[in-house]
């Protein structure tokens, strides 16, 4: 329990995601049905007519838990005697991060692939089709340009705006180039982001047009000519079979109602090592996560 306790301190997806399921889990193979509330039509009112009624009938969507990692280490006794900090607190913090930067990146990059088509692109917005998000032929400029920065947030909200996702619980997910080049764009005026001292000066991005604002190096990329792109960690990867000169990379934007995620630590033991004076720790983690409302993710590819 410790060792979760710090994997969802450390983790920007645990943050971005609802993990209303998360109790109903306890090992690999499980699954979890998730009902979605389907859409009631509004209709005409007629003074003396007919009402007609609906039945609602509420579509499922299943969460496989289909994933898991685990790690082992072993604590020598004689280290243990010799070093002065807490070796098994130590190792765990470590793996704890370790277990974080795997999650994110993997969960990452199968939400980066599983928004909606109208979300993306150099045409996005549903209804206006007018909102340049740029795509992996043609990504949009960033490095240089630190109001390009600004525009895309601000397009991304457009992209959600049209598709009536709620206002709180956005959040938006950038790499930290980005966060750089945002730091040097208007958002340096406290008032753009309502704070009472800038940014700039206090290193806290805060809320932009009802972001939440993560920082990430786990988001996906793809490198200069190639036609994959990569999870964060480089695990993962998915032909798009387009070039690009120079390296492009996936910001993400959504609600917290568009991911369902799913992870419990179900093992962790500590036994002797039977080869060798020390104790061997090993934990087991097992998750799963949904794409389950794609209306409510927007992507944009920049460079």
């Amino acid at each position: 329990s410790k060792l979760n306790a710090k994997f969802y301190a450390a983790s920007v997806f645990a943050d971005i995601c609802n993990r209303n399921w998360e109790g109903d889990i306890q090992n690999l193979g499980d699954k979890i049905v998730i009902n979605n509330i389907p859409s009631l039509t509004i209709q005409d009112y007629v003074v003396g007519g007919n009402l007609n009624y609906q039945t609602p009938t509420p579509n499922t969507i299943e969460l496989q838990i289909d994933r898991a990692k685990y790690f082992g280490f072993n604590v020598s006794d004689v280290l243990d005697y010799q070093s002065k900090p807490d070796l098994m607190d130590a190792f765990s913090n470590d793996a704890a991060e370790q277990m974080r930067i795997v999650i994110d990146s993997t969960c990452t990059y199968r939400t980066f692939i599983g928004g909606a088509a109208a979300n993306r692109g150099t045409t996005a917005g549903v209804k206006s089709g007018a909102i340049n998000l740029g795509s992996d032929a043609a990504p949009l400029l960033f490095t240089g340009t630190p109001a390009t920065v600004l525009n895309t947030i601000l397009g991304l909200a457009g992209v959600l705006d049209e598709q009536n996702v709620p206002d709180s619980d956005r959040w938006l997910v950038i790499d930290p180039l980005t966060r750089t080049l945002l730091m040097q764009s208007n958002l340096q005026q406290a008032q753009i982001t309502g704070d009472g001292v800038s940014p700039v000066r206090n290193g806290l991005i805060g809320k932009i047009d009802r972001f939440s604002i993560y920082v990430s190096n786990q988001l996906p990329y793809m490198a200069a000519s190639g036609t994959n792109w990569i999870s964060g960690d480089g695990s993962e990867t998915s032909t798009t079979g387009t070039t690009f000169a120079s390296k492009r990379r996936a910001i993400i934007a959504g609600h917290t109602s568009a991911i369902s995620f799913a992870s419990q630590l179900t093992k962790t033991e500590q036994l002797r090592n039977p080869t060798d004076f020390g104790d061997l720790v090993r934990g087991l983690q097992v998750f799963g996560h949904k794409v389950t409302k794609p209306e409510a993710l927007a992507l944009a590819v920049v460079y």
